[in-house]
């Protein structure tokens, strides 16, 4: 495959003598894991997918739904913390998952934006709403404890689960389609999950950074006000001083 993709990018046109042979000087300079005994040569599987050509670490072997051998800080080296970030980014996507669209369809639908809705927090006394409506006991202490217990309860059911795989994909009443039923379509459809929730985190930072930038706006204020002016209105405007 090596000489094939070599051959494909124009090289085999320069140089076909060295190409044609599997004795060739190139051939012998291959590492061991591209040449088989016969002299041709196989796909380096060690290769991480983030960044062809990258060598991917030996502890990403591509198994985990979405590993694509990124990690270039080398936090997954311990096989405890390994399996511990994979559950924390599942869950963590999940829950971006279920952010954005909160985020992006009430100011959709005109209701105010996400910013805007949680003000009622900073005044003494303020009533919670959610699309207009008063959420009962929607007081920011009352919100705060019926929170922190339910949470602290789902979480320790959670952690007595041993098995990992089930802490992750539980199924059960968290899988009502039966999305899990076909092993082949379930494999598939974690690494959309991973993939998804990924941009979803992206997604999430990004909400935040331009709130920071431009307070009490949303992203789809953001983005009106980007597409009226691109010139103008773009990521430049906070990275760079107006002055310049």
């Amino acid at each position: 495959m090596a000489t094939n993709a070599l051959m494909s990018c124009g090289i085999a046109a320069v140089f076909p003598s060295v190409l044609s042979s599997s004795k060739s000087k190139f051939a012998a300079a291959l590492p061991q894991s591209l040449v088989s005994a016969n002299g041709t040569t196989s796909r380096y599987t060690m290769t991480s997918d983030w960044m062809p050509g990258q060598p991917r670490p030996p502890y990403l072997d591509g198994s985990a739904p979405g590993d694509f051998g990124f990690d270039p800080l080398g936090l997954g080296s311990v096989p405890e913390n390994l399996e511990r970030f994979k559950e924390s980014e599942l869950i963590h996507c999940r829950w971006a998952m279920l952010a954005v669209p909160g985020i992006l369809v009430p100011e959709a639908l005109g209701l105010g934006n996400w910013v805007q809705a949680q003000e009622w927090a900073a005044i003494p006394g303020g009533q919670a709403t959610y699309l207009g409506n008063p959420v009962p006991w929607g007081t920011l202490p009352t919100i705060l404890v019926i929170e922190f217990l339910s949470i602290a309860f789902v979480e320790h059911q959670r952690s007595m689960e041993k098995d990992s795989e089930k802490k992750k994909y539980p199924g059960g009443a968290f899988d009502p389609l039966g999305y899990s039923k076909d092993p082949k379509k379930f494999e598939e459809y974690k690494v959309k999950e991973v993939k998804n929730g990924r941009l979803a985190l992206l997604a999430f930072v990004g909400f935040c950074v331009q709130q920071s930038a431009y307070p009490g706006t949303g992203p789809l204020e953001n983005l009106a006000t980007h597409l009226a002016d691109p010139w103008h209105n773009n990521i430049g405007n906070v990275l760079i001083p107006r002055g310049l």
